[in-house]
């Protein structure tokens, strides 16, 4: 018996259905072990020691090395079978480390799809474990420690935001500053002309092209009342073309131009899009058969495999004839680009969208189909279309009509799923020298309008043009960025917070390479060249850490002479004399001693009122009481609360509209945002919670309801 290690346990029965009675295949759920907290910093690394990592098994996957364990007494062979990428080759190389194989050694199989084809075609051609590749993931995971631990540290006392990191902060700034230039953004008027004309008892509208053919901005209404009082009643053609263009089929998806085009046409956010995917990739029961119907997910190239292109080719050829057979679109080289995998495709041409489709959620469906036409139409002719400009001048002002005719449908008939036919408009049967009677005309006043917030999937466009993460950190960088309370997603439309605009000033002040992508894509490119081999591990580590380190010490003395004197209350601290100053934590705006840490008051601004029925407190037996907070939320809690921490638990989630702050902002929650006393003071949380985690920070407004 051999036993196989995967990562998913969705793959496990396919993978084993494929391979036979002799392999036992189990998973190992992702990562099974990461980098300790202990040592100096709690960094789990020894820095002295040339970056020594101490890692530890996570403590949700102990049981699954147990069993993994046990299985690899019970057989006779290892074979690693996690993911085709930089992570995947860390967790093998981790697995191999903790289940005591040679890792020089140990059989690694490497597949970009899970068909019997390509399983048993990997198993027929094991590799070992990529030990560079393992090397670059394991640098970016020390890397992000360092600046994970002692960044975020500074940056939560500092400003109270929760964490800072190359790639999401990088991210944050192309955000924030794209919505400042919109906050900034001055919007001008100007008009537009609007003329149609009959030709042959029909109304055409025709675009307004200038003066002698030259362009005009129109800024007003006295501009264009102007120009509307000078367009003569009938206007005479002055020239008629006609040219043929052609549109050629776009490249297979990529990971980024997948999110893209997911949320462009079927309004998926970036996540939900991996999530989608993934479970493509990962396989579905068709007709009583689990298997995956795409390649792998996450991938920066456009190749696509020369077994692909031939099978296409034929289908292309059977299902819609030689005349639709185009060729190989050239692999676009984008930053940083990898092509480890393929561009991502369907592993069967004949298992078409609709063939499957009962199989299929709606979404997988949709997703499978985008996936599907895009592959195959990628090696189809261009569609080819004739255009008829037709020129008409009146009083020297110049209009244009354009006609359009399909000549030939080209790939548009299987990306529209055959729904395209040519366009049968006609042309109309004009010359040079005929004249048209203008049948309206009308002066239109607009206004510039400032760019659009960004969406998931323009940043992740410009994350991938920048060379910042990885098609693998897209989603989830983004998810970090809403998770800190940074952005905000409404439907995948990104805006800055108040707090990831502290956080990006904070960082631009004290750590300006953190929150430069150039800096941040020059350190992919060294991470890359340590996986080829070019770079030393060691260099890189210790170049980072000791200008990292310098700059820690050097924003510590900065933050110390230009911290801004923190608003007094008026009132003194009871326990030591000091002061007490609003401050600011995770979770809002609260009272507390200005001789922190020396002295860790923090004031009760609760309202207390004895209950009508005395009632002991069951922990400490002193007596409970009516404790209202500073949002009208009323709680039944020990008097001596929060030294004690009772409240009585039928009153624990008890909330009236009194209470409600606003609807909570979560897609299909329906709960409503309340004021609640966390660790760290107040904040606003969802009264769904715990099936809803939604917190948001207290409002400055609220300041004011403190006495």
């Amino acid at each position: 018996m051999k036993l196989v290690i995967v990562e998913s346990p969705a793959k496990c029965d396919t993978i084993k259905r494929y391979l036979g009675e002799n392999y036992l295949v189990l998973a190992s759920l992702g990562h099974i072990r990461d980098l300790a907290t202990s040592g100096k910093d709690g960094l789990g690394v020894d820095i002295a020691n040339g970056f020594t990592p101490t890692y530890k098994i996570n403590k949700d996957k102990r049981d699954v090395v147990s069993d993994l364990l046990r299985a690899k007494h019970q057989c006779d062979e290892v074979i690693l079978a996690t993911d085709p990428d930089r992570e995947g080759e860390a967790i093998a190389w981790h697995l191999a480390q903790v289940l005591g194989l040679d890792v020089k050694k140990a059989k690694r199989l490497e597949f970009h799809e899970i068909t019997r084809e390509s399983i048993t075609n990997a198993l027929s051609t094991p590799r070992t474990i990529n030990l560079n590749l393992v090397s670059s993931q394991e640098t970016r995971r020390i890397l992000d420690r360092i600046i994970g631990f002692r960044l975020s540290t500074l940056i939560q006392r500092s400003i109270g935001s929760r964490s800072a990191g190359r790639v999401q902060s990088a991210t944050l700034k192309m955000i924030k500053e794209h919505d400042e230039e919109i906050a900034s953004f001055v919007s001008e008027e100007y008009w537009n002309i609007k003329v149609s004309a009959l030709i042959n008892k029909k109304d055409y509208n025709l675009e307004f092209s200038g003066l002698n053919g030259k362009s005009i901005k129109i800024n007003n209404e006295s501009e264009a009342n102007a120009i509307l009082a000078q367009i003569p009643d009938i206007l005479k053609i002055s020239n008629v073309s006609k040219q043929i263009k052609t549109k050629e089929s776009k490249e297979p998806f990529t990971t980024s131009s997948l999110q893209q085009e997911a949320f462009a046409r079927l309004k998926f956010k970036t996540s939900k899009t991996q999530k989608v995917a993934q479970s493509l990739y990962e396989g579905i029961n068709v007709g009583g058969e689990h298997m995956g119907l795409i390649t792998y997910m996450r991938t920066d190239s456009t190749r696509l495999s020369p077994t692909f292109v031939n099978r296409a080719t034929n289908y292309i050829l059977e299902t819609y004839g030689k005349e639709y057979l185009g060729h190989q679109k050239k692999i676009r080289d984008v930053s940083n680009m990898q092509d480890a995998h393929e561009a991502i495709r369907p592993t069967s041409n004949h298992r078409t969208p609709e063939s499957v489709r009962q199989y299929l959620t709606n979404d997988q469906y949709e997703l499978y189909k985008m996936i599907y036409n895009r592959a195959l139409a990628s090696l189809m002719k261009p569609k080819k279309e004739e255009i008829m400009t037709i020129t008409f001048v009146g009083n020297g002002y110049t209009f244009k009509l354009d006609l359009t005719k399909t000549l030939f449908d080209g790939y548009t008939i299987i990306l529209d799923d055959g729904n395209d036919k040519p366009n049968e408009q006609r042309f109309l049967n004009l010359k040079e020298g005929d004249e048209v009677s203008v049948s309206h005309k009308e002066g239109e006043q607009k206004f510039t309008q400032p760019p659009a917030h960004y969406s998931e999937a323009r940043i992740v466009k410009l994350m991938e043009e920048e060379g910042i993460g990885r098609p693998s950190t897209y989603a989830s960088t983004i998810e970090t960025l809403r998770n800190r309370k940074y952005v905000n997603n409404n439907a995948g439309i990104l805006t800055v917070t108040e707090q990831g605009t502290d956080t990006v000033n904070f960082l631009d002040s004290y750590f300006p390479d953190i929150v430069n992508v150039n800096y941040t894509a020059q350190m992919e490119e060294k991470l890359d060249a340590i996986q080829e081999g070019n770079e030393s591990r060691l260099a890189i580590l210790s170049d980072f850490n000791e200008t990292f380190t310098e700059e820690i010490s050097q924003a510590k003395e900065k933050i110390l002479a230009n911290k801004k004197e923190e608003e007094k209350t008026g009132e003194d601290c009871p326990e030591c004399g000091s002061p007490l100053v609003y401050k600011r934590g995770n979770f809002g705006v609260f009272v507390g001693c200005s001789n922190y840490p020396k002295c860790r008051y923090i004031k009760n601004t609760d309202i207390i009122e004895e209950l009508e029925e005395p009632e002991e407190c069951p922990k400490c037996h002193k007596r409970l009481v009516r404790r209202t907070n500073a949002n009208g939320l009323t709680l039944i809690t020990c008097v001596d609360y929060p030294k004690c921490k009772y409240i009585k638990p039928e009153e624990k989630q008890k909330y009236t509209e009194k209470d409600y702050v606003g609807k909570c902002p979560e897609p299909d929650c329906d709960g409503y945002l309340v004021k609640k006393k966390g660790k760290f003071g107040y904040f606003l949380g969802c009264t769904n919670f715990p099936k809803c985690h939604h917190m948001e920070n207290l409002r400055k407004k609220y300041r004011g309801k403190r006495k």
